[in-house]
């Protein structure tokens, strides 16, 4: 067998190993995360179109983190199985050494960082866009989805809503919302009954029969109006085009993140330059995990007793790796100086995986050779 059938081999059984276990994560983070929008579905009329648009958009995000995962998940089964099955003996024995075994694994870790840089670059703020989008639709088109009985309910950041009970026929009783969207004057509003209705500017809520209360902060007084009727506008803290919100990290472009232009404030520019670096080196880990697997169990000598605890010892450090990922770029948000560490973190740890996985057996753990002990000089007692 040349090395030509060797690598199809080998790349065959991880990279469909890598596809069944992105898919299998995929899935189930997609239920997960799917489940706050069946109520939605069931019991307040979402279309299941939107809701089949919402799951596909929302997708790319997870599927970042997920990649990476998957190939370090998928050759380390495959280089277990081989290792398992004495098939890595066999191979070591025809002349393939560990820089060629270690080759399809490679390979594929360079094939899931393309996938991870089109997604972080391209896909990912492509679909999360347009999910903020048609969430910005959904709260003006469909107010009364997000509206539940008995619940405070959020309809953006600064304004939520409670309503004891609504009638069949569509009727809001027992209302309540409180408006923060004004910092220096919070409003909270009362009602006895009230009803969704539609207009240009979004939602608005007709209240009749209550009471509004406002909170001047600057000076700490109250005051009161008593009303038959009142209307208020839910999403006038936005009132602008969907186009012309201002966007968060996620559904910006890389050129977007480094050189923010619509963003004055210096704190939100540290965070939004630390994303898109992260942006770029979080593929990088696909190599790290790989080679992290490679380096657990092309090491060292053949053991018939099976290699549980360097699998084990290689699922610990990629653990550790992933939560240092995530606080490093949590950290270069608020120091700049440490956006180095993003890329130097992950390349470090391939490097050091590297020269473990094609050093000779016994090159870390040398056999100590015991002597027998010089007794001395005979002492008379």
């Amino acid at each position: 067998m040349g090395f030509g059938q060797v690598f199809r081999y080998v790349f065959v059984q991880a990279a469909v190993a890598t596809v069944v276990v992105a898919a299998s994560l995929g899935l189930a983070i997609w239920l997960t995360q799917s489940l706050r929008f069946i109520d939605w579905i069931v019991n307040r009329g979402l279309p299941i179109s939107t809701f089949l648009q919402i799951a596909a958009l929302t997708m790319p995000l997870f599927l970042s983190a997920i990649v990476p995962i998957s190939c370090f998940a998928s050759v380390l089964f495959t280089y277990n199985k081989l290792h398992g099955d004495s098939e890595l003996v066999v191979l070591r024995a025809a002349g393939i050494g560990p820089g060629r075994l270690m080759a399809p694994a490679l390979v594929l870790a360079l094939l899931v960082a393309g996938v991870g840089w089109a997604l972080n670059l391209y896909v990912l703020p492509n679909a999360y866009g347009k999910f903020k989008d048609l969430q910005w639709q959904i709260r003006n088109s469909f107010a009364s989805v997000l509206i539940q009985e008995g619940v405070f309910t959020p309809i953006d950041d600064r304004t939520v809503i409670f309503v004891r009970e609504q009638s069949p026929n569509g009727d809001l009783l027992g209302l309540m919302v409180h408006d923060s969207r004004d910092r220096d004057r919070v409003v909270t509003l009362i009602a006895e009954s009230g009803a969704l209705a539609s207009s240009p500017e979004g939602p608005r809520i007709v209240m009749l029969n209550g009471n509004r209360q406002e909170l001047d902060r600057r000076d700490g007084r109250v005051s009161f109006l008593f009303f038959d009727r009142y209307t208020i506008t839910l999403d006038a803290a936005a009132n602008v085009a969907v186009g012309l919100r201002q966007r968060d990290a996620t559904e910006r472009f890389l050129w977007e993140l480094l050189d923010p232009a619509d963003i004055v404030d210096t704190r939100t520019r540290r965070v939004f330059l630390a994303e898109g670096h992260s942006r770029l080196a979080t593929p990088l880990y696909a190599f790290a995990f790989t080679l992290v697997a490679l380096a657990a169990l092309l090491s060292g000598s053949f053991s018939r007793r099976g290699q549980t605890l360097r699998v084990l010892g290689a699922v610990i450090v990629v653990v550790a790796l992933q939560a240092l990922a995530i606080g490093l770029t949590n950290l270069a948000g608020r120091n700049s100086a440490l956006i180095p560490l993003l890329y130097l973190v992950p390349l470090a740890i391939s490097a050091a995986a590297s020269t473990v996985a094609v050093a000779p057996p016994g090159w870390f753990s040398r056999q100590i050779v015991r002597r027998p002990l010089d007794p001395g000089p005979a002492v008379r007692l």
